[in-house]
């Protein structure tokens, strides 16, 4: 028979399901095919790689891919292990369609071989979320999927659940974890950024999805013939070039840490983040005295002290030697949510950090848009443009670093933050982040007349879209790209003319596409992106058509950016603060460089709108050919 990827589609309206195929000559995996289906109607669509369930290691990420509600487009999300238990469906793809009435879970079951079961069944949403004690919201909802269903499988099942936030936000993601002996395991993985949890209840009803069956299909396990293609490529067997390529999630030993939290920590130095990007305005010495004092030896000491040194770490629910879920206790620590829930809303301590990312996960918001979020509010009080009032709390946060108190004062930003995450999802004061935080920010008038919207660091899309950028100091994660948080975009540290930043934004894309298109995680990308292509030449006898394929997506993708120039005075600060480092720290002397901090000091806003221009011109004639 044809090799094809199935698709259950799903109108969570009526409970209708039928399955479609789809040959492998236009699409092949869950990307290019969910864009295809979502540009003929809005669905959501949740699915695997055609390797999943292989030998390949990282495999198995579960991709959920529609139309993003704070982004206002196309957007990807995807996440670690959950797609190991629903290659069990004997399926490549769910595409849910239609709204529930109520807000309700989503069975699905296949047993020994027989056609998916499915049942929308409608659930009290917000008692479940209030329920659950320590586990409420999101981790309640996923538990009660999981209890309610457990005694209909025989096989492994596992279950996707949202908060609160997504059904009072545009920013909810969607929960997970691996299952062991009948209950969720604390190995969080998360489907946040673009908000499609928000998607998944607001505009289809589905609160939570739990999934399982038994179906055995022939997924390709023959480690010799793996080995034969590394070898030739690398002179190396697959398991010696993977350990090799993940040493970083693991454990690196020249930094004696692991994991992105440890190394990114140990690594950043001068190019630390904190205090809702204050700290672009020091001098690099200050930066560097604060990295050192408040992170390396004490955020960072103590993740290397409880999770490090005593190897407490785990996978996503797949075998995998990168074990890159590295934890302390219930609390999964990765760099991004430690960081934009940590130093950049003022919180240099592991005990106050877990709290607000427990709480910010417990409402189910994509942690890293609610810490700039939340660090951009906090920014607000603590310059005097809006009073606790307004935003539901009662106090102002502890931002002077002189005599700062790294443990006590990092647990009074820790609650002060808790109480705003609770004034976002609750909607206190003059908080309303239902249209996104960039509309609210429109809207709200500043008590000292000053335009808040300035505070916040922020890509824009169309007329309402928004998305906190990845936590990275570097102007790739503030370009014109049609999908922006991920890492669809060059984040590297160097200077690079914002053409060939384009440009290398452009290629950044469709590597990552590579990957996402097959369901591998990005952390295999030291041999990912170029044996991709090559397996599906091996199995499939179709590498070029694969390529094509994601060319063809990328620029698909891009003939929708509807990216809008920088409209915060704190995006422009980063850039220009960026470009004086390069010079002045990194040494980079060159004549383009000068240039363009010659340009905005003269003029910042008009030479933004160069920069950023001519980023969008290398992005658009590198994704134009397939148009």
């Amino acid at each position: 028979m044809e090799p094809c990827q199935k698709v259950l589609s799903i109108d969570a309206s009526t409970g209708y399901y039928r399955m479609r195929r789809y040959p492998l000559k236009d699409y092949f995996g869950p990307v290019d095919l969910g864009l295809h289906l979502t540009g003929r109607e809005r669905c959501l669509n949740i699915g695997t790689g055609l390797f999943s369930g292989s030998i390949l290691p990282g495999s198995n990420r579960l991709v959920i891919n529609g139309f993003s509600p704070c982004w206002r487009g196309f957007f990807i999300s995807s996440m670690g292990g959950a797609g190991l238990v629903f290659d069990n469906l004997g399926i490549n793809m769910v595409s849910i369609v239609g709204k529930a009435a109520r807000p309700s879970i989503l069975y699905l079951n296949r047993e020994h071989g027989e056609e998916v079961e499915v049942e929308v069944v409608p659930v009290d949403a917000r008692s479940i979320w209030s329920s659950g004690g320590d586990r409420k919201g999101a981790y309640a909802m996923m538990d009660e999927a999981l209890g309610r269903f457990a005694g209909r499988y025989s096989g492994d099942y596992r279950a996707l659940a949202v908060g609160p936030a997504a059904e009072s936000t545009d920013f909810g993601g969607i929960l997970s974890a691996p299952v062991k002996d009948g209950k969720a395991t604390a190995v969080d993985t998360w489907a946040g950024r673009g908000g499609l949890g928000s998607n998944m209840l607001s505009d289809h009803g589905i609160a939570a999805v739990v999934y399982g069956g038994t179906v055995v299909d022939e997924d390709f396990r023959d480690r010799s013939v793996a080995d034969a293609w590394f070898e030739d490529r690398y002179k190396k067997k697959l398991a010696v070039k993977d350990f090799e390529a993940t040493t970083k999630y693991r454990f690196d030993p020249k930094f004696e840490t692991g994991g992105t939290l440890g190394v990114n920590y140990a690594t950043v130095g001068g190019r630390f983040i904190a205090l809702n990007y204050r700290s672009a305005s020091w001098t690099e010495a200050e930066r560097v005295e604060a990295h050192r004092r408040l992170v390396l030896d004490h955020y960072l000491k103590q993740f290397n002290e409880e999770t490090i040194a005593t190897k407490n770490q785990a996978t996503c629910g797949e075998p995998c030697s990168a074990v890159c879920k590295k934890m302390n206790g219930d609390y999964k620590k990765d760099y991004e949510p430690y960081q934009a829930l940590g130093p950049l809303c003022g919180i240099f301590d592991q005990r106050a950090a877990e709290l607000v990312n427990r709480a910010s996960d417990s409402a189910g918001l994509d942690a890293i848009s609610a810490g700039g979020v939340v660090a951009w509010m906090m920014d607000c009080l603590d310059s005097g443009d809006l009073a606790p009032r307004d935003l539901g709390v009662d106090d102002m946060p502890r931002w002077g670093l002189d005599g700062f108190d790294v443990v006590a004062d990092s647990m009074h930003n820790a609650d002060l933050a808790i109480g705003l995450l609770e004034s976002i999802v609750s909607k206190r004061g003059v908080v309303d982040l239902s249209e996104g935080a960039r509309k609210w920010g429109r809207r709200v008038r500043a008590t000292t007349g000053v335009r808040v919207l300035d505070r916040f660091v922020y890509t824009a899309h169309g007329r309402k879209g928004w998305m906190v950028p990845n936590q990275y100091w570097t102007p790739g994660v503030l370009a014109p790209m049609a999908i922006m948080g991920k890492y669809y975009m060059h984040y590297g540290a160097e200077f690079l003319e914002p053409r060939a930043l384009g440009r290398a934004c452009a290629e950044r894309l469709k590597k990552e596409l590579v990957m996402d298109n097959a369901g591998v995680c990005r952390f295999h990308r030291g041999w990912a992106e170029e044996m991709v292509p090559e397996a599906m030449e091996a199995l499939y006898g179709r590498k070029d058509a694969y390529l094509r394929s994601v060319a063809v997506a990328a620029s698909r993708i891009n003939s929708r950016n509807a990216g809008v120039f920088w409209e915060s005075d704190g995006d422009i600060a980063f850039v220009r603060s960026f470009l004086s480092r390069a010079r002045d720290v990194d040494g980079d002397s060159g004549p383009a460089l000068a240039s363009w901090i010659a340009a905005f000091d003269a003029d910042p806003r008009e030479a933004a709108l160069d920069f950023w221009f001519d980023v969008r011109k290398g992005i658009d004639e590198s994704l134009r050919e397939f148009l």
